[in-house]
């Protein structure tokens, strides 16, 4: 490896490596505003400076300057200690002094770096310019004075994001960031950029004047807007959740973090239930835990066993579900199903139900073939590696199913079932050809009678190409519910005989109908007594004739399962509101009045029951290694028909209660639907 000296001291680097990072290796700290790890090299800030020998004897700019071997690079000079002095102070010339109101106040680089590297005065005396605000779309507000032209939310809305709305214009002290046609930036992914801004010009619009970064109590969390597991860190004061904010997880979501996982906090504090509710004469009513509960007992102790079933949400956590099942399973029904949209998964090797390539190991895909899916909508930083690879030209993909703008361009095959059953030849002399093939299957081709026989087919398929061979598994199933998978791996899926969520839903004749949290569902057919324990007044609780608060995600510590096998621990945040319980202690204490008392009294005894059990919850951030499988078995032989696949999510700003009672995604959602230009506040 070349070795160049850093401040005297030898260090070792790869060829390829930036004068930047050859410091930074060697332990020393270079402020920048501009460059950013993920993003290309733009040069715009100049802060970055540094001596090099042999070189030009002035500052150079560390993040644009290639490392070279016997390089000396010297970064605490006079200098350089001038030349950072007088960046900075050029940066200062037209910032607004706007620190005692502007939301990134005491997190901004800005401050922090010229309190370091700058000097104490400045010798410009001329009025300072204003830039008029832009209109970017409900999640970015901006204040474009604070500029400083680091294009880092440019870089960012082109290269990752895939949507080049946000650009510069005009030169010199004209020159500005904006959208272009004043558009709002139509992108799934636009928060990123408030985080990525190093100073106070772009900030999160729906947190604005809300709080200030010290005031907030900071909790390391998982996501649960998608099947992705998301590692956030959720920042609250008093009893509210304030803001959501991404963790860096390579393997996961790199550190970046949808709008919907991000802005979907306000949702949190409203439509809450924070009582039970029992009703009466066809009217909800509040009501005391014990004459709640007292009800869901009568009905449960009079009930045949055949004659109770059981649905979980898409939203809950692998205790709860765990606790719902071992309840029902005591009182003797079969009819526990975790699968609301019908899909055919959760029978024969788990390797058939999760993403066995792993998010990262996508990337290493050079034919992916997608089959019922949007990945854009569904798992949107799932998207964005596709992007990556699509833009390295490593690549070739194709899709099954309905059209739509992914940030890439793919193969069009055909719209359904009968694409499948005959796939066109030069897509499968692809898959053929490639050395690391990839299927790709989401709800859209799963769900409704004909799941079983597309699963059968993909798996032939995918056998008949190469997809699972040892040392790589490329068939992946790609949930869109944070609970799914986890359910799967216990086994919530009917038993023998038992009904299937849609069955229970429909006319099962079924006498009592629990929802766990299950509101995407409909259930309007089924004449059965409905119990609903859950967190929102939705879908779910609407048609419920007893309603048991529950806590959400951020009001519980809890098990997740993401896509790709992986288990995940929550952590609670703020507690329940009201008189709301945590789910697995509701359905314990449930479990007591009905005689079938759960063995188990607290948190710490459930998830020891859990991962007795089934042993993979007990290995937390553990991604096991994908095995190979007779992916052929997956599924059930059958007519494929001519059924047109398409997303399992149209909205994925209204497909869960949270969102659905967000002011925020109510705004982005009629945004999607119909795309107008904002006007600036």
């Amino acid at each position: 490896m070349p070795v160049a000296k850093v401040n005297g001291v030898e260090v070792e680097f790869e060829a390829g490596m930036t004068v930047l990072q050859v410091a930074e290796r060697a332990g020393e700290e270079i402020p920048r505003f501009c460059y950013h790890e993920r993003l290309s090299i733009a040069g715009n800030c100049r802060m970055c400076l540094v001596e090099v020998k042999p070189g030009p004897p002035k500052p150079q700019a560390s993040c644009a300057l290639p490392a070279a071997e016997g390089q000396e690079i010297f970064t605490d000079t006079p200098m350089v200690k001038k030349a950072r002095e007088g960046v900075m102070e050029f940066l200062l010339i037209n910032h607004p002094l706007d620190c005692p109101i502007c939301d990134q106040g005491g997190e901004c680089d800005l401050q922090d770096q010229a309190m370091g590297y700058g000097r104490d005065g400045s010798r410009y005396a001329e009025n300072k310019r204003a830039v008029e605000e832009k209109a970017m779309g409900p999640t970015i507000k901006t204040f474009m004075t604070r500029c400083i032209h680091c294009t880092r939310c440019v870089r960012f809305i082109t290269e990752v994001a895939g949507v080049p709305d946000i650009g510069m214009i005009s030169r010199g002290e004209d020159a500005e960031i904006t959208t272009y046609l004043e558009k709002s930036v139509a992108s799934e992914l636009s928060g990123n950029v408030n985080d990525l801004c190093p100073v106070g010009a772009l900030t999160h619009r729906p947190w604005q004047f809300h709080y200030r970064p010290w005031e907030l109590k900071k909790t390391e969390t998982i996501d649960v807007m998608d099947a992705l597991g998301s590692n956030i860190r959720a920042d609250s004061r008093g009893a509210e959740v304030m803001r959501v904010l991404p963790r860096v997880h390579e393997g996961i979501n790199e550190e970046w973090l949808s709008d919907k996982s991000r802005y979907a906090v306000d949702g949190l504090t409203r439509q809450r239930l924070d009582k039970p509710y029992v009703r009466e004469n066809g009217k909800l009513r509040a009501a005391t835990w014990d004459e709640a509960l007292g009800a869901v007992a009568t009905r449960l102790k009079v009930a045949k066993p055949g004659k109770i079933g059981v649905i979980a949400g898409d939203l809950q956590d692998a205790e709860s579900m765990k606790a719902a099942l071992d309840l029902f399973r005591a009182l003797g029904s079969a009819n526990t199903d975790c699968r609301q949209d019908g899909s055919a998964l959760g029978i024969g090797p788990r390797g058939g139900w999760l993403f066995n390539s792993s998010l990262a190991g996508i990337e290493n895909a050079d034919a992916v073939l997608l089959v019922g899916v949007n990945p854009r909508t569904e798992a949107p930083l799932l998207n964005t590696r596709l992007r990556k690879t699509w833009l390295a030209g490593q690549s070739e993909i194709m899709l099954i199913g309905e059209q739509a703008d992914l940030t890439y361009d793919y193969n069009w095959l055909g719209a359904g079932s009968k694409t499948l059953s005959k796939l066109p030849k030069a897509a499968l002399d692809l898959l053929n050809k490639a050395e690391r093939p990839a299927i790709i299957v989401g709800g859209g081709a799963l769900g409704g009678e004909g799941g079983a026989a597309v699963l059968n087919a993909l798996g032939a398929l995918a056998k008949k190409t190469g997809v699972v061979t040892d040392g790589w598994n490329g068939f992946n199933v790609l949930h869109h519910a944070a609970a799914r998978v986890g359910g799967l791996d216990m086994g919530f899926v009917p038993g023998e005989g038992g009904l299937t969520a849609t069955q229970m839903a429909g006319k099962s004749g079924l006498d009592l109908l629990f929802l766990l949290g299950a509101d995407e569902i409909d259930t309007s057919k089924s004449k059965a007594f409905k119990v609903y324990l859950g967190s929102h007044g939705d879908a779910g609780a609407h048609s419920a004739d007893v309603i048991l608060p529950g806590a959400a995600y951020t009001e519980k510590g809890g098990l997740y399962v993401n896509t790709e096998g992986r288990v995940q621990m929550a952590e609670r945040v703020v507690f329940p509101k009201g008189q709301a319980k945590e789910d697995w202690a509701v359905l314990r204490a449930l479990s007591e009045r009905v005689g079938k008392t759960l063995p188990y009294d607290t948190l710490d005894q459930l998830r020891t029951v859990l991962m007795r059990d089934h042993p993979s919850f007990g290995r937390i951030d553990y991604l096991a290694p994908s095995a190979s499988f007779d992916v052929a078995s997956l599924g059930k032989k059958g007519d494929l028909g001519d059924v047109a696949f398409g997303s399992s999510v149209t909205d994925p700003y209204l497909n869960n209660p949270i969102v659905r009672a967000s002011a925020t995604m109510a705004e982005l959602s009629a945004l999607r639907i119909a795309p107008v230009a904002m006007a600036a506040e």
